[in-house]
């Protein structure tokens, strides 16, 4: 695989993140006010739906409703580099029970952490002034526990000490935090990542997931030509953009396989292509 000179910097990301708002806006690059953030969620919600029928909560050919409540078990997902949780309140939260929020950048996570206790206590507007319904965790019904920490050195299968937690909490207060998940989402936050750190980070959540049918979900922006591992150095906030043979060799080394794949299409032209990968134990 090629490499580029520098590499990224974990220090340096955090500082840049630090400067931007805590916001939609500032996570996403300006464009969340715009059409970008609608069209991102339900091209995500589209995609784990077709790989994952069973999380859809209207009836369907591929899902019946009249499963006994017995039968139904608690979907847990993985949201890494999470910043103000959109993707958990705007994705995962629709479709699944428990979501385990990570985030490294203080600010972002503060204002995670208010836009969830906000929703629990029925509150519209959370404390920074941002309307705010996250799914579920107003009748408790749902969780978002929230984590700080980098992908560097986090390991799902042991997630650590919980900042704080809003929701449902299971009975008896039993720890939840070391079970698995059935879903770790990655979005637009790997490219902080060295090449060697991705693949250990990936081989560590390969082995948190659940079961056969649990997933690894990958969606990223993509640079190059499609035959070419490349990869382009932001000096701004010290990422990688990668090739799509890039990732792909990425997930070989990490024992992954792709088992589905797909361009999130709609979004504002100008930018890079933004491509889904869905990834299980190779």
């Amino acid at each position: 695989m090629s490499s580029t000179n520098p590499i990224p910097n974990l220090e340096a990301g955090i500082q840049y993140w630090a400067t931007q708002p805590a916001n939609y806006d500032g996570v996403l690059g300006g464009f969340g006010t715009g059409s970008l953030p609608r069209v991102d969620s339900l091209g995500s919600r589209r995609f784990l739906l077709d790989l994952l029928p069973e999380l859809s909560t209207v009836p369907s050919p591929f899902r019946s409703l009249s499963a006994p409540p017995s039968e139904t078990k608690r979907v847990r997902a993985l949201d890494v580099g999470a910043g103000v949780g959109r993707v958990t309140s705007d994705v995962l939260l629709h479709l699944v029970s428990d979501v385990v929020l990570l985030e490294p950048v203080e600010s972002f996570i503060n204002e995670a952490r208010s836009r969830g206790k906000a929703s629990e206590s029925g509150l519209e507007i959370n404390d920074s002034g941002y309307r705010v319904s996250w799914k579920g965790i107003a009748d408790r019904s749902k969780s978002v526990t929230f984590l700080q920490g980098a992908l560097q050195s986090f390991d799902p299968v042991v997630p650590g000490t919980p900042l704080d937690r809003v929701g449902y909490l299971p009975q008896g207060g039993d720890d939840e935090t070391e079970t698995g998940f059935d879903v770790i989402w990655c979005q637009w936050c790997l490219g902080h990542l060295r090449d060697d750190d991705l693949v250990l980070f990936l081989q560590r959540s390969k082995k948190a997931l659940r079961d056969g049918r649990s997933l690894i979900v990958v969606k990223e922006n993509i640079c190059g030509k499609q035959n070419e591992p490349v990869t382009v150095f932001d000096e701004q906030d010290s990422t990688f953009t990668r090739s799509d043979l890039a990732f792909r060799n990425i997930f070989r080394d990490a024992g992954l396989k792709i088992i589905e794949e797909k361009i999130q299409h709609g979004l504002p032209k100008g930018l890079y292509p933004v491509k889904m990968y869905a990834l299980r134990e190779a």
